[in-house]
C-alpha cells in the first residue's frame, strides 16, 4: 500500500474512533502513529524520533502561550459575576420591549464573548444568569434555549477567540489581522440574532411575555457596572490592533486586568482563584493535547501527500473556486453538529487550506487566507446549533431538563436561517470581512 492510499485510508479509521466516542486528540495520535509506522516500513526508530520533536516543538511554542490566558482571562470573567452584570445592563435597555430580554441575553453572550473567547463556555455561563429571568418574565422554554444556545456561538467570534489564535497558528497569519477581521461579521451575527428574535416574538406572540420598563436611573447604573468588560476588551484589543503589545503579551494583560477588577469588585477570593487555576490548567491540558494529535496526524498527512494531491486534483479539474469553497463549507456544517470546533480546524485546515490557496479568488494570499478562516470559524459555528447533535443545544438542554430538546430544535432552526443569510452575504460580498484590515 502506498503513503497516499494509507493517507486515505486513515480518514474512515479516524471517524471510526471518533464515533465510538474515542477522545477526538487521542483518535488523531493514534492514527497519526499508525500512519508513521507503517509509512516506515514498520521501523519504530524514525516514530520514536518524531514523537519526541513534534511533543517539544508543540509544547514550546511560543504562539500556544496565548490559550491558557485567555482561558484564565475567560475563567476570572466567568467565577466573577461579570456575565450576570452584563446580562443586567443589556436587560435593563431592551428588557421591555416584546422579545427584549431574548434580545439582552444576546446582547450579554456578544459582551461576555469579548473576554471570554469559548462558545461552549460563553453558553453554559450565560445560561446560568438568564434562563430563570426568560422563564420568569413567560418565555417558552424552546425560544429560551434556542437563543442561549445561538447566543453562545458569539463567544468564538467576537475578538479574542481561542479559536482563531489555533487558525492563525496553522495557516501562519497574523493574530491581530484576523481578531479585526472577526470583529464586524461578529457584530452582524449578533444583530441577525435580535432580528430574529423580533421576527420570531411577532409570529409567535405566546413565546415571550413584557416586563415594565426600568428608570432611565437604573438602566445607566447597571451600565456603569459594566465598566471593566468595556475596559479590559479596549486595551487588550485596541493595544492589539495598535501595536502596543503582542497577541501573547495583550492576552497576559488581559488575564491580569480581569482577576483585577474581580478583585476590585469583591468577587475574588481563594475559591474562585483556584477554580480558575484549575479550570484554566484543565482546558488548556485537553486543547494542547488535541494539539498534538492533530500534529502527529496532519504530519503524517503531509508526509503522505494528501493534501498536496487533494489541491492538484481539484485544480485539475476545472471547478469554480465559489463551486469550491461552497462544497467545503457545507462539509464544515454537516461535521460541525458531530464535532467540537477545535478539533474540526485543527484536523481540516491542513487539508482545506492548501486547497482554497491554490485557487484563484481575486485577492492576495494574506487576505484570502484571512477571509477562509472567517468564514470556516461561522460555518463551524452554525454547526453547534444545527439539530440533531449540535453541541451548543445540548450544553443548553442540560441545563433545562424541563425543556423537551425538539421545542429547542423547532426554535433554533430561526437562528440557524440567520446565520445562513450571513454566511451568503460574506461569501458574496468578502469586502464585509476584510473592510477593517489595512492595505
Amino acid at each position: 500500500m502506498t503513503n497516499l492510499e494509507l493517507g486515505f485510508w486513515s480518514f474512515p479509521v479516524l471517524l471510526i474512533m471518533v464515533f465510538l466516542r474515542a477522545p477526538i486528540g487521542l483518535a488523531m495520535l493514534l492514527c497519526g502513529f499508525g500512519g508513521w509506522y507503517f509509512a516506515m516500513g514498520g521501523n519504530p526508530t524514525p516514530l520514536l524520533a518524531k514523537l519526541k520533536s513534534e511533543t517539544y516543538t508543540t509544547f514550546s511554542s511560543y504562539s500556544l502561550s496565548i490559550i491558557p490566558m485567555f482561558l484564565l482571562m475567560g475563567q476570572f470573567a466567568t467565577l466573577s459575576g461579570m456575565s450576570s452584570k452584563l446580562f443586567r445592563a443589556a436587560e435593563s435597555f431592551l428588557g421591555h420591549r416584546r422579545g427584549g430580554v431574548a434580545m439582552a441575553a444576546v446582547g450579554a453572550c456578544a459582551g461576555f464573548g469579548a473576554i471570554c473567547g469559548s462558545s461552549l463556555a460563553t453558553a453554559a455561563t450565560m445560561s446560568k444568569v438568564a434562563l430563570p429571568e426568560l422563564r420568569r418574565y413567560g418565555y417558552s422554554g424552546g425560544f429560551s434555549t434556542a437563543t442561549l444556545a445561538a447566543g453562545g456561538t458569539l463567544g468564538i467570534l467576537i475578538p479574542p477567540s481561542v479559536i482563531l489564535v489555533i487558525y492563525a497558528i496553522l495557516t501562519e497569519q497574523n493574530i491581530a489581522k484576523l481578531f479585526l477581521a472577526a470583529f464586524i461579521p461578529g457584530i452582524l451575527a449578533a444583530l441577525g440574532y435580535i432580528a430574529t428574535i423580533s421576527l420570531y416574538v411577532r409570529l409567535n406572540p405566546e413565546s415571550a411575555g413584557t416586563r415594565a420598563p426600568v428608570p432611565m436611573r437604573e438602566r445607566f447604573g447597571a451600565l456603569a457596572d459594566t465598566w471593566p468588560v468595556l475596559v479590559i476588551f479596549v486595551v487588550v484589543v485596541g493595544g492589539i490592533y495598535a501595536g502596543w503589545f503582542t497577541p501573547t503579551e495583550g492576552s497576559a494583560i488581559g488575564a491580569a486586568g480581569t482577576g483585577l477588577a474581580a478583585l476590585l469588585a469583591g468577587s475574588l477570593n481563594w475559591a474562585v482563584l483556584r477554580d480558575s487555576l484549575l479550570g484554566t490548567a484543565k482546558t488548556t491540558a485537553m486543547i494542547f493535547f488535541i494539539v498534538l494529535g492533530a500534529g502527529f496526524y496532519n504530519g503524517f498527512l503531509a508526509l503522505s501527500g494528501v493534501p498536496q494531491f487533494m489541491a492538484e486534483w481539484v485544480t485539475t479539474q476545472g471547478y469554480a473556486p465559489l463551486t469550491v469553497l461552497l462544497v467545503i463549507l457545507l462539509f464544515y456544517l454537516i461535521f460541525g453538529c458531530l464535532m467540537d470546533s477545535l478539533s474540526m480546524i485543527l484536523l481540516t485546515v491542513p487539508i482545506f487550506f492548501p486547497v482554497i490557496s491554490a485557487m484563484d479568488f481575486g485577492m492576495s494570499a494574506e487576505h484570502l487566507a484571512i477571509w477562509f478562516g472567517i468564514l470556516v470559524l461561522i460555518v463551524v459555528e452554525v454547526g453547534l446549533i444545527t439539530p440533531p447533535v449540535g453541541m451548543n443545544l445540548f450544553i443548553i438542554n442540560a441545563m433545562d431538563r424541563d425543556t423537551p430538546m425538539r421545542e429547542t430544535y423547532r426554535a433554533v432552526m430561526y437562528f440557524v436561517g440567520s446565520d445562513i443569510v450571513r454566511v451568503i452575504l460574506l461569501v458574496a460580498f468578502p469586502a464585509i470581512t476584510l473592510f477593517l484590515l489595512p492595505g
